[in-house]
């Protein structure tokens, strides 16, 4: 069975498509096999429901007897751990009577067609188009038949739309009525714009919260009423008016206005504590600290209900909200007391742990193949009595990675690295005290860090030491901002005599790469602003993403500094970088969603060295990347490395770039139970601004013709706890081939000096979580 939507463009097909209510059988692409129905009448012939029924009651009694045990025996440790085992069990028997076993689960019933549903779908389209203003709408059913299949096309006809022609409010209280005429600009309904029912859903949501902000601490939702009325106003034109109704007994709505606000520390219940302690008056709050002592500046500054105002809900969500940014609080719940005729603030706070120890291990994979990792961090908060949090952590790794000069063998690195930090709830800038309280409802927080990394490779060994300080706020939880003022380190390197020949010998062909390996200062600035909308990471179902970054590389040393860092034969940079990173998540069905990825950069050396620091440059190829080739191994632009002993192709070579385009499209789609498989499309390169290898520069009339293309397929094992992937991509258009050649599969895979070992068919790659 198949079905589709046939509408007119100002109709959204892919919304109606949603509705309906019978769906054909799974398929595999491509293959067009349902091995769902076989699953789940597999599964059928050995469901048994009295059974299992049979087997709970039983369970359920077993159980119960070893608890009774335990009660008599006085053991409650013993009473919740089989309390927890008898449940747990319960659960799953529970589940197989409900839903069926493991292969009903996993598979899906044949589906067959059913006239009723088809009615069913016309009646949930025809609400659809009815509340989107087409209320003259028709919908026609096409079935065709052929060989015991069906093809269903729903052709619909929405008639014309109807607009708004009147909007009419109606409250009965004149101070609601001057807030809402007051807010008119805010409303969603506007007079010429297609009648829409979601939008009366959105204005009373706006209402009832303007509502609340102005005082209204009783007023609800359920208070708004909307009257459509098309039969007067015109054809195709419709009159929306709005009540805003009375309490039963035919009151005005009370305002309500804070008397006093007090805030406690240390207790887990939401009233008032019988205590000795003296409250402690700031700024209208009172503070009664019962164990921990924080500071009430910077506390004030987190809190927007003031005493003698209008009850607010946004201050009261921002107060919470901001409060709880602080991470020195395990909870706080804000609640209003308004008996004796006074409405009181309460905001209860339980403190979290001053000092706390966590570690991790687990197995840590990013461009190469898995290996261990321990994290261990030690968090000591308020460590001045402001709220400040002081963080050291440590950190070693493990991972088998491919050595930039024998990329066909395996070897382990290492990596280390410890770095403590102080941050500070507020930006420590000279500005006045009522400046920060305006910034407080942003998140504002100050960052000194500061650190010493390792890497042991079997090339190189590389030393970092750096310091950096930064400012970060966040206003909603959908944006982030970043502002790093100052980043500072100096690195070294000790490199092997075979990888120094290397760099050596391609400082010969014009790539000056072995620079970035010489005892260097950086020091850079640098903004980041990430918008995340519908939890982007953890809602994979229907979110996007976007990153822009922006850095300036020894700026500084523009006007001062060179002279002394020449003095120490310290090599410096100066560049100017950009990146933009977006993501989307698209659901195209109930088990299936379209995810894709865009990703730009450019970075411009402007010293004289003409070279940025190693890990500022560009790299195409990986897991995260374009999967069909090697990790840092694709590009620059069509160059390829020739050995020359051999006369083949040499990915021996990690290969930077200045310039980055490259971008990725994925149809995610559930296999079976927690097993997911995605077909994916990636496509990019890196290039260079200034290069002396004509292949590897930007080039306007070429690029184009230089972007590498993969594709390929994917399992992964979704455990709710992490995502574990395996990806096989498989080169499409290799640019560093012959014009003429490049689009491999049809023209061959090996063609000398691409032979069969440096061909790299097919590129595995294994990773922890999505690739974007």
């Amino acid at each position: 069975m198949k079905q589709r939507v046939d509408a007119s463009k100002e109709i959204n097909s892919e919304e109606l498509g949603q509705l309906f209510v019978q769906y054909p059988n799974r398929q595999i692409p491509i293959i067009r096999f349902s091995p769902y129905v076989g699953l789940y009448y597999y599964g059928l012939n050995r469901y048994d429901a009295d059974a299992y029924r049979v087997e709970l009651e039983e369970l359920q009694e077993k159980w119960n007897v070893r608890i009774s045990q335990a009660e008599a025996e006085g053991n409650s440790k013993k009473v919740q751990r089989y309390r927890r085992k008898r449940n747990k069990k319960m659960e799953k028997l529970e589940q197989k009577i409900e839903e069926g076993n493991i292969w009903m689960r996993w598979g899906e019933p044949l589906a067959i067609y059913d006239t009723s549903k088809t009615a069913a779908s016309l009646a949930r389209m025809k609400l659809y188009l009815q509340s989107k203003g087409y209320f003259k709408s028709k919908i026609d059913t096409v079935v065709r038949e052929k060989k015991k299949r069906v093809n269903i096309t729903y052709e619909v006809n929405p008639g014309p739309a109807y607009v708004l022609d009147s909007l009419i409010t109606i409250t009965g209280d004149s101070n609601i009525t001057r807030i809402i005429q007051e807010h008119q600009d805010e409303s969603l309904l506007v007079i010429g714009d297609n009648y829409e029912q979601s939008n009366l859903t959105a204005e009373r949501e706006r209402i009832d919260n303007l509502l609340k902000d102005e005082g209204y601490f009783a007023f609800s939702r359920q208070y708004i009423e909307f009257n459509v009325d098309t039969a007067y106003t015109g054809r195709y034109k419709v009159t929306v008016v709005t009540n805003v109704n009375k309490p039963a007994r035919g009151a005005d709505h009370t305002i309500f206005q804070v008397d006093s606000v007090n805030l406690v520390t240390n207790t887990s219940q939401g009233v008032l504590p019988m205590t000795s302690t003296t409250p402690e008056e700031y700024n209208g709050i009172q503070y009664i600290f019962i164990k921990n002592r924080f500071n009430k500046k910077v506390l004030d500054r987190r809190i927007f209900i003031d005493k003698d105002s209008l009850y607010s809900r946004t201050n009261t969500f921002d107060t919470q909200r901001q409060l709880a940014n602080l991470d020195v609080f395990r909870f706080i719940n804000i609640n209003y007391d308004s008996t004796g005729g006074k409405m009181v603030a309460n905001i209860f706070t339980s403190p979290l742990p001053r000092y706390q120890i966590t570690t991790e291990a687990g197995v840590n994979v990013t461009q190469g193949f898995p290996g261990p990792f321990l994290n261990l961090s030690f968090k000591k908060r308020n460590v001045f009595g402001g709220m400040e949090i002081f963080e050291i952590s440590g950190r070693i790794g493990f991972e088998g990675v491919a050595p930039a000069t024998a990329v066909q063998d395996v070897y382990t690195s290492v990596e280390g690295g410890i770095n403590a930090s102080l941050t500070f709830p507020q930006f420590i800038l000279p500005i006045s005290a009522s400046t920060k309280r305006q910034l407080g409802n942003i998140n504002p927080k100050t960052r000194l860090s500061t650190g010493y990394n390792y890497t042991d490779r079997p090339e190189y060994i590389r030393q970092n030491i750096n310091a950096t300080l930064s400012y970060t706020w966040q206003k909603t939880n959908t944006s982030f901002y970043q502002l790093t003022l100052t980043d500072i380190g100096v690195i070294r390197s000790t490199l092997s005599d075979d990888f120094q020949l290397l760099l050596d010998s391609l400082a010969e062909q014009g790539n000056n790469i072995v620079n970035t390996f010489n005892p260097s200062y950086v020091s850079s600035m640098y903004m980041t602003a990430t918008f995340n909308k519908n939890s982007y990471g953890l809602n994979f179902l229907n979110s996007r993403y976007f990153r822009l970054f922006l850095e300036s590389g020894g700026t500084t040393l523009n006007f001062y500094g060179k002279e002394l860092l020449e003095q120490e034969e310290l090599e410096y940079y100066q560049y100017l970088k950009v990146n933009a990173d977006y993501r989307k998540i698209h659901p195209v069905n109930r088990n299936t969603t379209v995810a894709w990825r865009i990703n730009v950069g450019a970075a411009k050396p402007y010293a004289d060295n003409g070279i940025l620091p190693y890990e500022k440059y560009f790299f195409a190829g990986g897991s995260n990347g374009i999967r069909a080739w090697r990790p840092r191994r694709l590009g620059p632009g069509s160059f390829v490395r020739i050995d020359s002993s051999s006369n083949t192709v040499n990915y021996d070579i990690e290969q930077p770039g200045t310039i980055l385009l490259e971008g990725s499209v994925e149809w995610r789609q559930n296999l079976i139970g927690f097993i997911d498989y995605a077909w994916f499309f990636d496509f990019g390169n890196v290039w260079t601004f200034d290069d002396t290898r004509e292949e590897a520069q930007f080039k306007a009339s070429k690029f184009l013709r230089q972007i590498a293309v993969g594709s390929g397929v994917g399992i992964r094992f979704d455990f709710s706890f992490l995502i574990l992937r395996l990806d096989a991509g498989i080169k499409v258009y290799d640019p560093a081939r012959p014009q003429g050649k490049r689009f491999i599969l049809s023209k061959g895979f090996y063609d000398a000096p691409f032979t069969p070992r440096a061909s790299e068919t097919v590129i595995f790659n294994i990773g922890i979580g999505y690739p974007f």
